[in-house]
Order: structure tokens, then sequence, then C-alpha cells
């Protein structure tokens, strides 16, 4: 009886421990912020391009923007975006004005056409340096341990020295994959 209290007092410590962890909030910025601030701290811009009808979006946000780890990345190395794909607004970027392509309510912006290089898939995470230069569109839903691969990537510069293949090959994140997820 001794051990079972004392297992169940373990477990119980050990899930408050975890509960008690909670992730970075990352503070989201539109477009028009993340150009501003550019300007005060150079970082480079990630964009999380999505729609309000895409449920593999809906879980990014719930399982890979809420880790931990993820939301310390994001905050440490970029200035973050949320782009509604289907966004009614004009958009200033770059001296350039973008806008909705059409009235229908499925029709894309062009800022997120241009980002996407004419390839809609929703999620797509779009990685720009810190001159606005496009790194590169990943489109599709991505796991915590993936997406701590290519923050770390684009963030630590990797990408100026090292191919993908060899980086990801050699990498050791702190997101540690289980048999019953991360």
């Amino acid at each position: 009886m001794m051990k079972k209290t004392v297992f169940f007092a373990v477990f119980i410590l050990g899930c408050l421990a975890a509960f008690s962890q909670k992730p970075q909030n990352i503070k989201w910025l539109t477009v028009n912020e993340a150009q501003q601030l550019q300007q005060k701290e150079q970082k480079k811009i990630f964009i999380d391009v999505y729609t309000d009808w895409c449920g593999w979006c809906k879980k990014m946000d719930a399982n890979t923007f809420n880790h931990p780890v993820i939301s310390k990345l994001l905050t440490k190395y970029y200035h973050c975006v949320k782009l509604d794909a289907e966004n009614g607004d004009t958009i200033y970027f770059s001296n350039q004005k973008f806008f909705k392509m059409d009235t229908q309510k499925r029709t894309p912006n062009e800022f997120a056409v241009n980002l996407l290089n004419g390839k809609m898939s929703y999620p797509t995470t779009v990685y720009l340096d810190e001159n606005f230069q496009s790194l590169g569109p990943i489109p599709g839903y991505l796991e915590p341990q993936m997406m701590e691969k290519i923050l770390i990537f684009f963030g630590e510069n990797h990408y100026k020295t090292t191919e993908w293949k060899v980086f990801e090959k050699n990498f050791k994140g702190e997101i540690i994959v289980e048999e019953h997820g991360y």
C-alpha cells in the first residue's frame, strides 16, 4: 500500500510540473507591425499563412505553436506574423500594395500568393531574412520536432553554410519524440 501511495504522489507531482511549464506566448503581429518592429530590432520574419476554414492550421496552432520549445525559438529569432491568406485588407509590404484578388470568399490576397509562389497550400510557414528576402515557404502541417529543426536552421543562419540534409542528419534538438507523441 505504501508503494502505491508513493507512486501516486510522484505521479501527481510530475503531472503538476508538466502542466506548470506553460509555453511562452508568441506575440503575433500584422505584416505592418512586423515591418515597423524590424526598424527597431532586426530579426528574421516568420509568417504563418493560414485560413479560417483550415483544420490543419488549427491543429498547428494548438499542437505546434503551443509547444514551449517552439514558442521560445519563435520569440528568440523571429518577428512572428499571422496572415489569413484570404484577408480582404490591402497589405503594404516593401513599398508595394497587395489586394484580395477577387470578391469571392475563398480567394487569396495577392500578398499570400506572392509569399507562396502561387502554390496555395494551408498551412504554410514562410521565412524571410532581416532584409525581407524570402528564405522559402514550407507547406503543410509541421509537428513540433520538425519545426524546431527549421526554426534553428534559419534562425541561427545554418542555411548560409550547411545544406539542409546535412543539418537535419546531425541535428540534436530539445524536443524528444516518444511513441505516444512528444
